[in-house]
């Protein structure tokens, strides 16, 4: 039957065929639990052909991690219609499912699998980090950023990486929960930054002006308005000289 199988791929195919049998395997466990033996058996061939195609795992491991990067970067794409709270939520969305499809190999690649140290590997989750930052700029409508928005939107994408990791050890917090409160961050962290520059003011004033009140960033005013009466004022004595 091997044999048989063998007649029917040709080179790229059975190379294709093995990266998708690695990635399913590193997406289900840590890539360092995985060996040559087992990719060679899920893909229904000897371990001396797996080598035939790859040099050793590395090599593999790679070839997988280019295809789950592509496929990573690709959930950040989104058309430029439409409020921008909306669209981002629907980005957080194509993201965790990615997150939950592929947890263990997610999380080793961001963490550090058997592509430590690999300048191939690091090279490659640069580029999804900013295919990602393009994509947020890209909706932004800027066409020569800040450094306060560059600032912003890395510094977001960073956090929308780490809230991932975090919610994989446990999913101690429901996932819907978690891709709505990272479109608030994005609102939060632009907002700030509007608040020490006029620049960003203009940007931030734009976006809010085009977005509906019952979209993700007006729930996040009306979150933050409940919130009012239940906050103690600051004494007159504390507030930072300058201030009235």
């Amino acid at each position: 039957m091997t044999t048989g199988a063998r007649r029917r791929m040709g080179v790229d195919e059975r190379r294709q065929q093995l990266i998708g049998v690695a990635l399913d395997l590193f997406s289900r466990r840590s890539p360092d639990d995985v060996s040559i033996d087992e990719i060679a058996a899920a893909a229904g061939i000897s371990r001396p052909l797996v080598y035939h195609y790859f040099p050793g795992k590395q090599s593999l491991y790679e070839a997988a991690l280019r295809r789950a990067a592509d496929e990573l970067a690709d959930r950040f794409l989104e058309p430029l219609e439409g409020p921008l709270g909306a669209r981002l939520l629907r980005v957080m969305r194509r993201f965790f499912d990615f997150v939950d499809e592929h947890g263990p190999g997610f999380s080793a690649l961001m963490r550090g699998g058997p592509a430590v140290g690999s300048s191939t590997a690091n090279a490659m989750i640069d580029g999804v980090r900013q295919a990602a930052y393009e994509q947020i700029i890209t909706h932004l409508g800027v066409e020569d950023p800040p450094a306060r928005l560059e600032l912003v939107v890395r510094s977001w994408v960073s956090l929308a990486e780490s809230t991932a990791l975090i919610w994989l050890d446990g999913r101690r917090i429901p996932r819907g929960e978690l891709e709505i409160q990272l479109v608030h961050d994005f609102a939060a962290l632009a907002a700030v930054s509007a608040a020490y520059d006029q620049e960003m003011a203009g940007i931030v004033l734009r976006v809010l002006s085009r977005e509906p009140v019952e979209g993700p960033f007006g729930d996040l005013l009306g979150r933050l308005s409940a919130l009012t009466p239940a906050v103690p004022a600051v004494p007159a004595q504390r507030l930072p000289r300058g201030n009235p």
